[in-house]
């Protein structure tokens, strides 16, 4: 059980903000990753696409025998976790509760910024999950369409990227944020513009970093950490263009993906 390995998913090459803290941590332990790009972005879907979508990629990971899954992706943490947990047979993990509790421990005016897709936004899951733990902190949104793509493209600064930035971000430093968690896994690839225009006086949450640390917790509470030094198997799917992931996947996370194969679940 300690060697099979971990299940990670996202709509695209976001995840891999998690699997780069993965990397880091437990550098031991085995992963396969599923891009679902043939459908993404997933900020404008509905609920009935997004619970179709996740279903396919769990039933997947499950095939592939994996030991916990880690819903790596904003929009899916905050829609459809809370219902599939309930029936999926192995630990499931979301970004949204631990990013949460991140901001929650850094915020010092009780001011927090979320950026995220608008199906998260739409849910409040942050406002929630951030209210639960300081009900008196405010919460300020935002949702910020042109992210996503921009990232998936592989373009990570110039005057496109900055001007989005600097558009959905203006409205929460009016706000006085002293915090802004970056609410989809897309986003920490753009952190080094986003950190530019939001200005030294501002905290930036990466969720990753949180979720990773609380995996960890996960993997031992179950007796299913791999402490074997060996460095484990890397495994990368998507339902859409191969090619540009690996592109795109190799700028991101460099030469940890070596081969990305195509698997339509639909």
């Amino acid at each position: 059980m300690k060697t099979r390995p971990i299940g990670i998913f996202d709509s695209g090459v976001g995840g891999l903000t998690v699997v780069k803290s993965l990397l880091a941590r437990l550098p031991g332990e085995s992963f396969i990753y599923y891009g679902d790009t043939a459908h993404v972005p997933y900020g404008s879907k509905s609920r009935e696409e997004l619970f179709k979508y996740a279903n396919d990629i769990v039933s997947f990971l499950l095939s592939r025998e994996v030991k916990i899954i880690v819903v790596a992706c904003g929009t899916h943490s905050s829609v459809t976790l809370p219902e599939i947990e309930k029936t999926c047979p192995v630990p499931l993990l979301g970004v949204v509760k631990p990013g949460a509790r991140a901001a929650a421990q850094a915020t010092r005016n009780g001011k927090i910024g979320v950026i995220a897709t608008q199906a998260t936004v739409n849910s409040c899951s942050y406002s929630l999950s951030i209210n639960a733990i300081e009900p008196e902190h405010e919460i300020f949104s935002a949702a910020c369409a042109r992210f996503v793509p921009l990232v998936e493209a592989g373009i990570l600064d110039g005057k496109e990227t900055r001007q989005a930035v600097e558009e959905y971000i203006a409205p929460l430093l009016q706000r006085k944020i002293d915090t802004l968690v970056m609410g989809c896994t897309h986003y920490p690839f753009l952190a080094p513009v986003i950190s530019d225009i939001s200005g030294e006086g501002v905290t930036l949450v990466d969720p990753a970093t949180q979720t990773i640390e609380e995996l960890i917790g996960i993997l031992k509470q179950n007796d299913i950490l791999n402490d074997n030094e060996a460095c484990g198997t890397r495994e990368f799917y998507v339902s859409g263009n191969e090619e540009s992931f690996y592109r795109v996947g190799r700028l991101l996370l460099g030469d940890v993906i070596q081969k990305v194969d195509r698997i339509e679940l639909d």
